[in-house]
Order: structure tokens, then C-alpha cells, then sequence
């Protein structure tokens, strides 16, 4: 079961290279209204000394739910405990978890979407009341003992809020919401990024690269990284625009940010089923992508840009992505 104290000051980064996560809000590009709202938080809280009210974060991966989790845990001063809604399997992995916190710690539960029903029970009391309750003994002769548990914050993060249960939502104090980010606050987040890994970039190479980001800090990241390797085996000194569209190439990210998926997928639609709609069972057999992995990685960008439709009958593609596929419109087959 991963549940692993973290000292709030060493961040882990990627291999060798100093992380890219920034560890203070100040630092944490984006998002400028939920930052806002939690600089506020984070001051009371501290003002008055005591933990901060449980947070929920929720939004498509990649847009820095675990890195301001992070950053409130530094904020506050406090260690914090990450583990994830799955590795928590039995009532008594987190009673654990919740017994052994420190006095004010921050415990992050990663797709807590996914914790199991008779797990949340026993989340509540220690969300509410700072009580846990344990089962000593079996059978007849089992009794249930009342335990404290020292003050703390919950940080719950989630692709998919509509999953969690109306008694766990509820029980978080501040519920935030991610938003794609704009071109702009990706244009910044590659420039500090590409400084913390040591490589010049000129802007043109930071506007390319933040372009084909998806709206994604993580994507963005991945590409300059990625761009980086394009740049350093052709013998560059600084990234220009011309090594970004060469590694976008290769890599098949086109203008957009779309990938060899996101294109499959959408020509799928319009060849086999004449734009739709049809079923998500039906594209992910057809692109071989699994259900969850199209519906919480793929379709909520395609969605976002207006490439993509839902319907009640199923997906349909847009006029939008005729014109970015160069795909003519075609009369639906005869079923």
C-alpha cells in the first residue's frame, strides 16, 4: 500500500533533474482564482492556528492537483501523508494511516473517487470529529472502540467528481475546481521550466511548445522535455520553433495538440459510423483504448476545443473537426 510521509521541503523530482513542481503558491502559475480563494484559506488557517478545512480537488489529470496539495502542506508548514482511493482496501489499512498522522498533517488521498463504501465509513467520524471507530475481537465477543485521531486535512483529488458519493463530497469544506489553462500561463510555465532544466528557450520555441499542450502544465512539461532531447542531439544551444514543429512531428502532435489517438478516434467516427453518434463501448474497442482512459484523457480536451460532441445517443464529431481532419462531410450510410 503506498502511504508515504513526505517532508513538505524535499519534493521528489524526475530522475537527477530538480523537480519542475513549484512548492509555494507564489510560484504555482495558473488557476488564478482558485490560488486566490486558497492564499485566503491558507492565511486563516494559519491566522488561527489549526489545520485547514478538508479540500477537494477535482479536473482532468495533468492540470496540478497533487502539486497544490503539495503546496498547501508547505504552506501550512505541515508533513504530509500521500496515498491513493485504491491502495486504501480494508477499513483497517486506514485506520493506519489515520492513527499514525501528526498534529496538523495533511493526508492526500489520490483518486479518492475510488476508495470502497465501507472504507468511507470510517473516513467520516475522522473527517468530522476526529474519532475513529475499531473492532476488537470476532463474533459475539467483538466491540467497537471510539479512538482520537490528532487534527488534519483531507486533500482529496479526482478526475471525476460525479463518482464520489453525496456524504464524502460533502464533508469537504472547500471544493475546487481545475480549468484548462490558457496559452499564455503555459508560455510561462515552459520558460520556468526550461530555466529549472538548465536549456535556453527562445520564445518562439516556449509559444510552440505551450500550443500543443493540451491545456496540460504536465503535457506541456513532457513535450519540453521531450524537445529538449530533439535539441540537444542535433546540437542546439537554445529551442526555436523549428526543433519544437520537428519533434511535434515525430512524436505526431499536430498544431493542436492532437495525438495519433485524439485523430484516430475522431476518424473512426466519421468513416465507420458517419460523425456519430456512437456509443463510448463501441470507440473504445474500436481505437483499443480503454473506457476510462478515452473519458477521462482524450475526450474532456476534445470536448474543451469543440472538436467533439455528447449527445444522449452517443459522440459526434463537429463540423470543426471536418475542417481540421480535411475530411469531407459524407451522407450516413444506409444501416
Amino acid at each position: 500500500m503506498r502511504n508515504d510521509a513526505i517532508d513538505p521541503n524535499e519534493l521528489p523530482g524526475e530522475g537527477d533533474e530538480l523537480s519542475l513542481r513549484p512548492r509555494f503558491l507564489r510560484e504555482f502559475i495558473g488557476q488564478e482564482q482558485l490560488k486566490g480563494n486558497l492564499n485566503v484559506f491558507i492565511e486563516a488557517a494559519r491566522q488561527r492556528s489549526e489545520p485547514m478545512d478538508h479540500v477537494l480537488l477535482y479536473g482532468p489529470p495533468g492540470l496540478g492537483k497533487t502539486t497544490l496539495a503539495h503546496i498547501i502542506a508547505n504552506e501550512m508548514g505541515a508533513p504530509i501523508h500521500v496515498t491513493s482511493g485504491p491502495a486504501i482496501v480494508k477499513p483497517g489499512d486506514l485506520v493506519g494511516i489515520l492513527t499514525n498522522l501528526e498534529e496538523g498533517a495533511v493526508l492526500f488521498i489520490d483518486e479518492i473517487h475510488r476508495l470502497g463504501r465501507v472504507v468511507e465509513e470510517y473516513l467520516y467520524p475522522a473527517m468530522e470529529d476526529r474519532k475513529v471507530d475499531i473492532m476488537i475481537g470476532e463474533g459475539p465477543a467483538a466491540r467497537s472502540v471510539r479512538m482520537e485521531v490528532p487534527a488534519f486535512t483531507v486533500i482529496g483529488a479526482t478526475t471525476r467528481q460525479g463518482l464520489l458519493t453525496g456524504p464524502l463530497r460533502d464533508r469537504f469544506g472547500i471544493i475546487s475546481h481545475f480549468q484548462y489553462y490558457q496559452e499564455k500561463a503555459l508560455f510561462e510555465i515552459v520558460k520556468r521550466s526550461a530555466n529549472i532544466l538548465g536549456y535556453t528557450i527562445a520564445n518562439d520555441g516556449a509559444e510552440e511548445i505551450a500550443r500543443r499542450s493540451r491545456g496540460t502544465p504536465r503535457i506541456a512539461n513532457r513535450l519540453l522535455r521531450r524537445v529538449r532531447d530533439f535539441a540537444q542531439v542535433d546540437d542546439l544551444p537554445e529551442i526555436h520553433q523549428p526543433i519544437v514543429q520537428k519533434a511535434a512531428l515525430a512524436l505526431e502532435i499536430d498544431h493542436i495538440g492532437l495525438d495519433r489517438v485524439d485523430r484516430t478516434m475522431l476518424k473512426m467516427i466519421i468513416e465507420r459510423h458517419g460523425g456519430g453518434p456512437v456509443g463510448i463501448e463501441t470507440i473504445a474497442a474500436s481505437t483499443g483504448e480503454d473506457r476510462q482512459t478515452i473519458e477521462d484523457v482524450y475526450e474532456p480536451y476534445l470536448l474543451q476545443i469543440g472538436l467533439l460532441q455528447r449527445t444522449p445517443q452517443g459522440r459526434c464529431v463537429t463540423d470543426f473537426a471536418y475542417k481540421h481532419l480535411q475530411m469531407m462531410r459524407k451522407d450516413r450510410p444506409e444501416l
